[in-house]
């Protein structure tokens, strides 16, 4: 009861029409964050930062965090439209909802999207008001193996859950943890793979990569293929909101079990972006149309949104209640907490008291308000489908180059973003899957700081994965997955033999 009768509090101190002014101007900002590629929630937050410094600290981050909502909702727009994933968490997303746009049912993709992220964060919200001290307790038990052994589970479960052939997975796989190498070492500070180049000590950043792989490669096919797009024809009418969320309910099992993937990965925190990859696969693995997905299933496009959203609101909670940002946004509204002369950690909930909920509380009305605008405008979004290829493709073109220009200010990152362009294009041509690629690109750094990490603590012995309960499951679950190829043939291969045996000893009649 402590709970809710802090978070009425909170609603007391939000609902002023100013900071409903602001929710709505921060939700429609960050639509517009996610929608434009290479920009992203974090440096979206982190460019308007500055004009919050004359708000209050609760009116501020009200604001930026409803740029955050407003970025995870926007995500989804050209993912869906385009292929073309506005953040990084809404690749999982291309997979299913690009091929419903592409059969006629853009609306119905971009509603299951927005109303599943919604959800996602519904959920990732009730866990943050009733779980706060439960939740900050667990997250202190994670070290350098713990984290390693998430982002294996996040590896393994592409691997062994993946569709197509687990050798071109790895080999995808593969290519991207060589990207994710080149630059400067984080643990040594030693420059790898730059072969004398000073632009590529910062490496390959992934949202150059990720705009030319599924922007400029979608791009190119569809100049193969006669310069149209399939979807164009596509009629959306508004009582198609109403007609997919007739749909929605029978999906409640995904939807919950990628909720709390979604918050686990937020809090740990391993991330939206690996959250929304693990939900797909398990939606894939679990679901009864598993093999149709890739072609345009509702519930390919459920699952990696709820967990993206759940997984972006639940990553706050390490941030207010430890001062662990357990996302890029994260660390940047935990630089305005302290510029505001806030120190964030377990004394905000007991000194900042009406910040804290009030935060909370704006999390429920924003996500309220942000479901509201989104989809008021899905027939104006999904009307995009409409406009001639020849015109659009150019507008997309240089909406793709002023986006990776705009990551580091570099004119090489556009020529980076052609080469991955085509890159993509081969990969869609020979029939190599992205998304182990794109997933080992964004991770691979990090897992591999996280393991060599606990390497130096354990003096070089691997059994450190298994050192404690929590670790040693986890790792446990993630070679699990990765066999799991082999395990299901071998335990298909043996049930035969059994059978035959029974029948063997069966007396004739």
């Amino acid at each position: 009861m402590e709970e809710v009768s802090a978070l009425i509090q909170g609603f007391s101190v939000i609902l002023t029409p100013m900071n409903i002014l602001l929710m709505f101007v921060g939700i429609i900002l960050g639509v517009l964050i996610g929608v434009l590629p290479g920009l992203g929630g974090a440096n979206g937050v982190a460019i308007l930062l500055p004009l919050t410094f004359t708000m209050s600290p609760t009116s501020a981050i009200i604001m930026l965090s409803c740029i955050y909502w407003g970025a995870l909702f926007g995500g989804a727009i050209t993912s869906i439209l385009f292929n073309i994933p506005g953040e990084p968490w809404s690749v999982a997303t291309t997979f299913d909802g690009y091929p419903m746009a592409q059969n006629g049912r853009a609306g119905a993709a971009l509603t299951a999207a927005f109303t599943s992220s919604f959800v996602g964060a519904f959920v990732a919200v009730v866990m943050i008001t009733f779980m706060a001290p439960l939740v900050a307790k667990f997250a202190l038990k994670f070290g350098s193996p713990e984290f390693f052994a998430v982002y294996l589970l996040t590896f393994c479960s592409f691997v062994g859950m993946g569709k197509g052939s687990p050798f071109k997975i790895l080999a995808s796989m593969a290519l991207g943890f060589a990207l994710a190498s080149v630059g400067m070492d984080t643990v040594t500070g030693q420059l790898r793979l730059t072969f004398g180049q000073d632009e590529l000590m910062r490496g390959f950043d992934f949202l150059i990569a990720v705009i030319g792989l599924f922007g400029i490669g979608e791009i190119l096919l569809s100049m193969e293929e006669g310069l149209k797009f399939s979807g164009k024809s596509a009629r959306i009418d508004p009582k198609v909101v109403l007609e997919t969320w007739k749909q929605l309910p029978k999906y409640w099992v995904t939807s919950l079990r990628s909720a709390l993937v979604g918050i686990w990965m937020g809090i740990t925190p391993g991330g939206a972006t690996p959250a929304s990859f693990m939900s797909y696969g398990l939606a894939k693995k679990m679901s009864r149309k598993g093999a149709k997905f890739g072609t345009g299933e509702m519930e390919g496009v459920v699952a990696p949104e709820t967990a993206a959203h759940a997984a972006g609101t639940s990553a706050l909670l390490p941030m207010l209640a430890l001062g662990i940002p357990g996302s890029p946004t994260a660390a940047v509204l935990l630089g305005g907490l302290l510029i505001w002369g806030l120190q964030p950690g377990p004394l905000l909930f007991v000194e900042q008291k009406d910040f804290v909920w009030g935060l909370i509380a704006s999390m429920y009305l924003g996500n309220i308000v942000g479901l509201i605008v989104v989809l008021s405008t899905v027939p104006l979004f999904a009307s995009i489908l409409r406009i001639p290829f020849s015109i659009i493709a150019p507008v997309i073109i240089v909406i793709c180059a002023i986006g990776a220009y705009t990551v580091h200010n570099a004119m090489l990152d556009i020529w980076f973003m052609l080469g991955f362009g085509i890159v993509g294009y081969l990969f869609k041509k020979l029939d190599f899957p992205l998304a182990p690629l794109v997933l080992a690109l964004v991770l691979g750094d990090k897992a591999e700081d996280s393991f060599r990490q606990a390497m130096l603590v354990s003096q070089g012995d691997v059994m450190i994965m298994f050192s404690n309960p929590l670790v040693g499951t986890i790792t446990t679950l993630a070679l699990t997955l990765l066999f799991w190829p082999l395990i299901s043939k071998a335990w298909g291969l043996i049930r035969p033999i059994k059978v035959d045996e029974l029948a063997a000893e069966r007396p004739l009649d």
